[in-house]
């Protein structure tokens, strides 16, 4: 089996989505719609935990929502007022059903789901603590580590044994909790992944996007703070701020591609926000053109930016056909090459003989960029200008977002002129850090970063243990192995 869509496997993928509401009639079915909404943050596993005030309830598949979720049989086996859900696309840990998520475990004091969008950079040092310690896990994601060391903890309140549990692990997480005493939201001190909350008469939400709230008609409250706990009960809702306080460091990239367009983040419209960066990128780097023409659809509202800074008409150079499933059987080499354009292909009767600028949202390995080029020119392109509405990315995220190893990004590797020539492209130009910045209207401070933008920068706003005492066995080994 492989991909129809020939871009697939060269974009930066979110690792996951959440969803949880809290007093609604028939829960499970709000949660569908909401992960409706949250697809594109992943599309390889979905699952959901409902509570009935006895009991909890899961059902966990592979593939998209639909097909899984739209059914009533299995919204009928999701009884309760309250539930939470999860698409997954996975980084830390393999697809193997048993990593779909929420992950469910009896503990002493009773039923515990959660539900986690981001990735622990000590994850595997606290799985080898807890292995030693007698604990048995269950899966290979990271998410379960926070099951035992909340089963661990030697606390005696529910809340303060997450509360523990948390002040523990290292890097990203937006949660979602299900116990028997309320559903729990939590977002890390950093607020590297985002988290909002909404309300529907007299439901409350939580979701990792705006747009889900749209989806289901409920108005939206606000973004849960960096660092703040919210347990919703029959008691209410009660807001904490347990950790230490921190500089809010989130991730930049959700406004260059992972959420939604329709999406609001960190109080700014995804749409506005990418148009801002595509009349950036033409202030920044203009050329002489016919027509600009993204790569859909993730390059889109940059490339309407762009053509308003610079005065260049937008038009569809490249047709999206959104009826093609993401795999197919392709038997031979021939078929292969011809699958590339089902999903993708030129519009050769308006790319013939024009200077084109083609805007996408990053450059990873490159594949991409390769193919899109060469299908411009095959269209009868007299020069093909690839321009990038984010900075090179030259670093490995270990914060929730599937990256490829750092020898394997382009950028990396190569430096702008080579990276050109790679793609076969007449110019190649990516907007400036300072400049996609500027274009969510901050001034980058070096001192004192408001954002994490580590894929760009190599800075990194949390230690990286996991990989720092990867690196040490590596050395170790080499040693050992070159006496």
């Amino acid at each position: 089996m492989l991909t129809t869509n020939p871009f697939d496997d060269d974009k930066l993928r979110e690792e996951c989505g959440v969803f949880g509401i809290w007093n609604a009639d028939v829960a499970s079915s709000f949660v569908a719609l909401g992960l409706h909404a949250l697809q594109h943050r992943g599309q390889e596993a979905a699952g959901m935990t409902s509570f009935d005030g006895h009991s909890f309830h899961s059902h966990r598949a592979a593939g998209h929502v639909a097909g899984n979720f739209d059914k009533d049989e299995v919204i009928r086996g999701l009884p309760g007022r309250t539930a939470i859900g999860h698409v997954r696309y996975s980084t830390t840990g393999s697809s193997a059903m048993r990593n779909v998520q929420p992950l469910f475990a009896e503990l002493a004091e009773g039923g515990f789901a959660v539900a986690h969008n981001g990735n622990l950079s000590n994850a595997t040092k606290l799985r080898r603590t807890l292995n030693r310690r007698g604990s048995i896990f269950q899966s290979t994601s990271d998410t379960e580590v926070i099951i035992h060391l909340v089963a661990t903890s030697h606390h005696n309140n529910s809340l303060d044994r997450i509360v523990d549990a948390l002040t523990q692990v290292e890097g990203a997480y937006s949660l979602l909790m299900l116990t028997e005493q309320g559903l729990v939201a939590c977002r890390d001190p950093l607020g590297i992944r985002p988290l909002v909350m909404g309300r529907l008469d007299h439901s409350i939400i939580f979701a990792s996007e705006s747009v889900a709230l749209d989806v289901i008609g409920a108005r939206f409250e606000r973004e849960v703070a960096p660092g703040e706990m919210i347990v919703v009960n029959e008691d209410g809702l009660r807001s904490f701020r347990p950790f230490a306080a921190a500089q809010p460091r989130p991730c930049i990239f959700e406004h260059v591609y992972f959420s939604r367009p329709d999406s609001v983040v960190d109080g700014t419209s995804v749409y506005e926000s990418r148009k801002n960066i595509g009349a950036e990128l033409a202030r920044e780097a203009p050329v002489e053109a016919d027509i600009v023409v993204p790569v859909p659809d993730s390059g889109v509202p940059a490339a309407i930016g762009y053509g308003q800074a610079s005065g260049l008409p937008f038009e569809l150079g490249i047709i999206r056909s959104h009826y093609v499933g993401r795999t197919f059987i392709q038997p031979n080499q021939e078929v292969r090459h011809l699958g590339v354009k089902l999903k993708h292909n030129a519009n050769s009767a308006l790319i013939k003989g024009k200077r084109i600028v083609l805007i996408d949202d990053s450059i990873v390995r490159g594949t991409t960029s390769v193919k899109i080029v060469q299908m411009m020119r095959d269209a009868g392109a007299k020069e093909v200008h690839m321009r990038i509405a984010s900075p090179p990315t030259r670093h490995s995220c270990f914060y929730g977002v599937d990256t490829p190893e750092r020898a394997k990004l382009l950028a990396a590797q190569m430096d702008v002129a080579a990276m050109a020539k790679y793609i076969n492209a007449d110019s190649l130009a990516f907007i400036s850090i300072d400049g996609l910045y500027r274009a969510l209207g901050d001034t980058r401070d070096v001192q004192s970063p408001q954002r994490c933008d580590a894929c760009f920068t190599g800075d990194y706003p949390t230690r990286l243990t996991d990989l720092t005492e990867k690196k040490a066995e590596e050395s170790g080994l080499a040693l050992v192995a070159s006496r």
